[in-house]
């Protein structure tokens, strides 16, 4: 996969969990901005699915094992979304914890997607 995007991917889900990491300090819920930060961080892992599958149907990748791979890619495209919702339905400084931990979840994912692609 592409380094740069994936640094790109883990930069905006940091920026995504360290704004969500200081609501939950201070005891407040996710607002709307923190969802559409969290939707360009979703296009990001979009994007990257594509560029996956585009390497994947041209042949150039080292051995990956395909079918691990799209667990992965399919798994970090579900966390947003289901994180997002959440925090969208619990209106307290828990929402702002929901998506702490799916930043880290899409972080440690991408890590995991590196180790993988670099077989």
């Amino acid at each position: 996969m592409l380094t740069p995007l994936t640094v790109l991917v883990v930069v905006a889900a940091s920026l995504q969990g360290l704004w969500a990491a200081w609501f939950a300090v201070r005891d407040r819920a996710v607002i709307l901005k923190q969802l559409w930060g969290a939707a360009v961080v979703e296009a990001l892992l979009l994007v990257q699915t594509v560029v996956a599958a585009v390497l994947l149907a041209t042949g150039d990748h080292p051995g990956v094992p395909v079918g691990e791979l799209w667990g992965y890619l399919v798994t970090v495209l579900l966390i947003l979304p289901f994180a997002a919702a959440w925090a969208f339905a619990e209106r307290s400084r828990w929402s702002s914890v929901v998506m702490v931990l799916a930043a880290v979840t899409v972080i440690f994912l991408e890590y995991r997607l590196v180790l993988i692609w670099g077989r």
